[in-house]
């Protein structure tokens, strides 16, 4: 669904939160170059605090707000369920009341995971959510909250797998398991899509020029298990020479990789809606992860290497 489009040299004010995040960053280096961009880590705007929410959006009057800001911490979550439900679902409440008082719109940004996975094709937008987990239930309780409050104002955007070549994420963890292991296991019964923040930034910039509004789905094309990721990832780290050597990759099953948190065994997300609106055709997820690996290894920055956190 789209509201009439703006015209690409239309400005408008557009505050990111979550700024300092993955895709909080790709957003700020990918934004249109006529867009006003005010970028808040959670230090400068903590969405959890209703009043400041109010207080800032009220004076800031922004024409978007992208809520990038986000509890990821799967597993944790089902310890620390106050605090999953106060970023990810009441949180993205507060926003869309602060922007309802302003006549905003909001891009609230929700996950694969408000599904349990059962299915074997694809999940369209309006597939009925059933999360197996707190943090798949504090993210359906954000887009709830939002679409009660904005309506057509709003626009909710799913994703799955997201990655790109710096943060904690399954990517470096993989590069960094693979210097220091003689093996890598990994989960070959999980299917999902793997997804970098550039593609997913890229969506999202177009669906505010397009005044999107609704939910869409958005993830590179494709699909995979944890393993084929995993796999792909070691061929061409080794191509790119990011990667010394090469050791096993060992795929396993969910079981014999216990969690905290349950995860859906199948969560493609069906895009057909979103591409529709694309002005070029979407790239399959291996390509992309190319890029993003090229990338690293001509920008030679340091990568944060850390235990990878689905989201």
């Amino acid at each position: 669904m789209i509201s009439p489009a703006l015209s690409t040299t239309d400005r408008m004010k557009v505050l990111i939160t979550g700024a300092n995040g993955q895709l909080g960053q790709a957003l700020i280096a990918l934004a249109p170059t006529n867009y006003e961009v005010i970028a808040l880590s959670r230090r400068q705007l903590d969405i959890t605090d209703r009043t400041t929410v109010l207080d800032r959006i009220g004076e800031l009057k922004p024409d978007w707000v992208i809520n990038a800001a986000a509890y990821t911490a799967v597993d944790r979550a089902e310890q620390e369920v106050e605090q999953a439900f106060a970023v990810n679902g009441q949180a993205p409440g507060y926003l869309a009341e602060a922007l309802a008082n302003t006549g905003g719109r909001l891009l609230h940004i929700s996950t694969d995971f408000v599904f349990d996975g059962q299915r074997s094709t694809p999940y369209p937008p309006t597939a009925p959510p059933n999360p197996l987990n707190v943090y798949g239930e504090s993210k359906l309780m954000g887009e709830q909250m939002v679409q009660t409050c904005l309506g057509d104002a709003s626009l909710i955007v799913r994703t799955a797998w997201v990655y790109d070549g710096t943060h904690r994420n399954f990517v470096t963890t993989m590069l960094r398991l693979m210097e220091e292991q003689q093996e890598v296991r990994v989960v070959a019964d999980q299917v999902g899509t793997p997804t970098a923040t550039s593609t997913l930034a890229n969506t999202l910039w177009l669906g505010i020029r397009q005044r999107w509004y609704g939910i869409y789905h958005a993830t590179d094309a494709g699909i995979a298990t944890w393993y084929d990721f995993a796999v792909a990832i070691q061929h061409y780290g080794r191509q790119l020479n990011l990667l010394e050597h090469s050791v096993p990759i060992v795929p396993i099953t969910t079981a014999e990789f216990p969690t905290t948190a349950c995860r859906p065994a199948y969560s493609v997300l069906d895009k057909s809606s979103t591409w529709e609106q694309l002005q070029e055709l979407p790239l399959h997820w291996q390509p992309v992860l190319y890029e993003q690996l090229l990338g690293l290894m001509m920008d030679g920055s340091a990568r944060t290497l850390g235990a990878y956190q689905c989201s």
